[in-house]
């Protein structure tokens, strides 16, 4: 269990930051910029629930509580140590990459085929879900980086591929199972 009795500590004053292992980086690390552009992403969820209910809120809690998963993933380097550690580092694993699939899935069977892009829009909460999408994509591509880098859990980056898709079936299923989608239409301002 995490206790934070005290919320400043200082020792970041000067642009480093602790990782999960004890190792100090610079805040502007590509590491740093995944697991808080994670963060972000966690973020976006929050702001998407205050427009949720049902089934759908309780989806977004369970990705919530898997982003800050994937935060502690991304925080943990030298995956090869992962049997040496005093603990048993947290990681992504393909359960939750399963889980969203079927959560696709079965948002998805009720939806009529795409014939045009969608714009971001129609509800509240499918606008919300276009901008987690976004933002997930952003953190995927800066896992990528990462992984080019250092070595990463590729779990953890099919984790965010499928999650940017997750939140792009949820928006169309937020629209009324697209019925309210904002479709895009081709140099219709020209």
């Amino acid at each position: 269990m995490v206790v934070l009795n005290k919320i400043y500590t200082r020792t970041g004053d000067k642009g480093v930051t602790a990782l999960g292992n004890g190792v100090r980086v610079a805040k502007d690390s590509v590491r740093v910029d995944a697991y808080g552009t994670v963060d972000e992403v966690n973020a976006t969820v929050g702001m998407a629930r205050l427009h949720a209910s049902g089934d759908m809120n309780a989806a977004l809690a369970r990705i919530q509580n898997d982003l800050f998963d994937l935060g502690a993933d991304f925080c943990r380097p030298d995956m090869a140590k992962d049997k040496d550690a005093e603990y048993t580092p947290l990681r992504i694993i393909a359960a939750q990459v399963d889980r969203l699939e079927t959560e696709i899935d079965a948002m998805n069977a009720n939806i009529a085929p795409l014939r045009s892009f969608v714009l971001p829009g129609g509800s509240d909460l499918a606008a919300h879900l276009h901008l987690c999408r976004t933002v997930a994509r952003r953190a995927e591509r800066l896992a990528v980086t990462l992984s080019g880098a250092e070595d990463i859990n590729a779990t953890a980056i099919k984790y965010l591929n499928r999650l940017s898709d997750w939140f792009f079936v949820a928006s169309r299923a937020a629209n009324e199972n697209g019925a309210r989608d904002v479709l895009w239409v081709p140099g219709g301002n020209q």
